[in-house]
């Protein structure tokens, strides 16, 4: 595939979510950004999974995780840019079915058996696999080479994660030409609505409400016709709607007998099913009071079913939407507005379905403000990055009828939400850029030395908001040698923090005397992929595409076939009178399945599918 001469290759946008992702493109004759469709759908699960074969990604990776749950990996942006001493690491590894490790520089690393061998990835090379698959999906769809993209992240994301989450793109093959906040895409997906049934659009404060399935953020925005200027940002990197799911799963688990419990913790099968019956309780629950939560043979013997209320639902997850709230709360404050002074509430996130959060949301502002449901939850966010990839595929001259009034500058009006700083004698933290500052920015102080004659001095860099470095999040360091040769307090050294449109970080360090310089792009100091891993990686993404693509296909087949016989167990478990010869023949059925069907043809797997549906009736799609 080639680009037309007349057209200037496209830049997509990528919502690289937690749980989902969404993809989308600005599509010139339509004069918008519209969704890319995958193979799963217009939100593709972020889930990969591993096998001897190859590797499949999202829905049919979701689908075989009851199968093969301690080689499906999902939820990697939880670690993504972490170190595995991390506490959110350690805490996420024991909810996993999967095993991370520690990598040989200090990094979590995901360990699977992949082609018939152990191998421990990088969350940031399953993060790749992830993007690969949007960008193949996106090459289908727009029919040319897809290079260039713009990627979100979590406004509460910090250097480490956004740089990890670019190395990804490069893995992936993807030119990332701009990390963006998500709240700041969502802003700009509902900007470009609001401009196009508005005259004139006055100024306003609007609240970004983002809850996703993994993580949290609260921005508000002044919006002054038509350019954004983000004045807070606050939440949390580890809330979503995992969290709430992991709540009912402790509470379900509890409510078991001891004997059932013991058995559903020991099988990561089992795990995985209950999982994805409360994941579909929790969405059912958004339109109905109660749900029958049912799981048919969740371990052996035992079909599990309960009664869920949106009620008791609330009860167990009130800590959780309590943290929401009080981040809305603790997000105003920062950005120096009252209640009354929003005009503009805007959900961004599958988790902002739930009633609970709507009707708290709605309370907080005094019933007075309706809260904003005109942008696609699941899609804004790619639709706005979509918006900010036109603008840099267009040179920034914007085009298409939505977008003449909005400036470059929209995208750039964003903040950093914690503060950077150097490390000082004594272990105490000076802050350059402070958090909320608006970027891009350049702050500039000036420092010395602390001992007598020094010509080195080191400069370490943190980020945090505690005054002790102990507290805060390091993210490098580096050397400048040559400085004034004198007493202690006398050189005078420059040091610039210089944040970019991406929030990451360049520091340097001129003595004012002798002209001595030193520069640092500040990166994880440990756990960076290096170029050569990079390489390896890409080369074997292209090397298995055709393969992994024909897996996808038949592991979706066998869930299904799977499926059809737990449903098929679980109608002879309900018969009055025991048939023996149909037990044994689900009882083989399920050996086969377990022992040879990974070298199985797609027709073997169908002769068995066959089985079930003229047996018992049971449909397999």
């Amino acid at each position: 595939m080639t680009d037309s001469d007349n057209e200037p290759s496209p830049v997509v946008g990528i919502d690289l979510g937690t749980t989902y992702s969404c993809l989308a493109c600005w599509n010139e004759s339509l004069g918008r950004a519209e969704v890319i469709p995958t193979p799963s759908g217009r939100t593709m699960p972020s889930w990969v999974g591993f096998t001897d074969r190859g590797k499949v990604v999202g829905m049919p990776a979701k689908q075989q995780v009851s199968a093969n749950p301690k080689n499906t990996v999902f939820d990697v942006k939880r670690i993504i840019g972490r170190s595995f001493h991390d506490e959110v690491v350690s805490e996420e590894s024991k909810q996993f079915p999967y095993r991370v490790v520690e990598g040989s520089a200090g990094e979590p690393r995901i360990t699977v058996q992949w082609r018939g061998k152990e191998k421990h990835l990088a969350p940031e090379e399953v993060s790749a696999m992830i993007l690969s698959e949007l960008r193949i999906a996106a090459e289908a769809h727009l029919g040319v080479d897809v290079k260039d993209a713009v990627i979100t992240v979590p406004a509460h994301f910090n250097n480490l994660q956004r740089q990890a989450t670019k190395d990804a793109g490069r893995i992936a093959g993807l030119n990332v030409r701009r990390i963006i906040n998500e709240p700041t895409a969502a802003a700009l997906s509902y900007g470009l609505h609001e401009n196009s049934t508005n005259d004139s659009m006055s100024k306003s404060n609007v609240v970004i409400f983002d809850l996703g399935g993994g993580t949290f953020d609260v921005s508000v925005l002044v919006m002054n016709e038509g350019v954004f200027e983000v004045k807070a940002t606050g939440g949390d990197t580890h809330l979503g709607g995992e969290d709430f799911d992991n709540t009912i799963f402790d509470w379900l688990i509890k409510e078991m007998s001891s004997e059932v419990s013991t058995k559903v913790m020991s099988n990561a099968r089992s795990q995985a099913r209950l999982r994805r019956g409360i994941e579909n309780a929790k969405k059912a629950l958004s339109s109905s009071s109660t749900h029958l939560l049912e799981v048919d043979a969740l371990v052996e013997g035992f079909d599990f079913s309960v009664e869920l209320s949106r009620e008791k639902f609330n009860e167990l997850n009130s800590t959780l939407f309590q943290r929401c709230i009080e981040t809305v709360k603790s997000v105003l404050v920062d950005a120096e507005a009252s209640l009354d002074e929003v005009s503009d509430i805007v959900l961004v996130g599958g988790s902002t379905r739930i009633p609970y959060l709507q009707e708290a949301l709605f309370e907080l502002f005094d019933k007075r403000i309706e809260l904003c449901k005109t942008v696609h939850p699941d899609e804004a966010v790619a639709i706005g990055a979509a918006v900010q990839g036109h603008i840099l595929a267009s040179g920034g001259r914007g085009g298409g009828q939505d977008l003449q009034t909005i400036s470059t500058d929209l995208l750039l009006l964003d903040v950093t939400p914690l503060s950077l700083g150097i490390e000082l004698e004594g272990r105490l933290m000076s802050t350059l850029i402070k958090r909320n500052t608006a970027i891009p920015c350049r702050k500039t102080r000036t420092y010395s030395t602390v001992s007598d004659w020094q010509t080195r001095i080191g400069v370490v860099i943190y980020e945090g908001e505690r005054p002790s470095i102990d507290a805060n999040n390091k993210l490098g360091s580096f050397v400048i040698s040559g400085v004034e040769r004198a007493r202690a307090g006398e050189p005078k050294v420059d040091v610039t923090f210089a944040l970019d449109a991406n929030g990451i970080l360049n520091v340097s360090a001129v003595d004012q005397v002798t002209g001595a310089e030193a520069k640092a792009t500040i990166k994880a100091e440990k756990g960076r992929l290096s170029d050569a891993e990079i390489e390896r990686m890409v080369e074997e993404a292209e090397q298995y595409r055709r393969e992994d693509a024909e897996l996808a296909v038949k592991l979706d087949y066998k869930t299904s076939l799977e499926e059809a016989i737990f449903a098929a167990q679980s109608i002879e478990q309900n018969k009055t009178i025991a048939d023996e010869s149909a037990e044994k023949e689900l009882a083989d059925l399920f050996d086969w399945l377990e022992l040879d069907s990974d070298t199985a043809t797609m027709e073997e797997m169908k002769v068995r599918g066959r089985q079930i549906e003229d047996r018992w009736g049971l449909l397999i799609k």
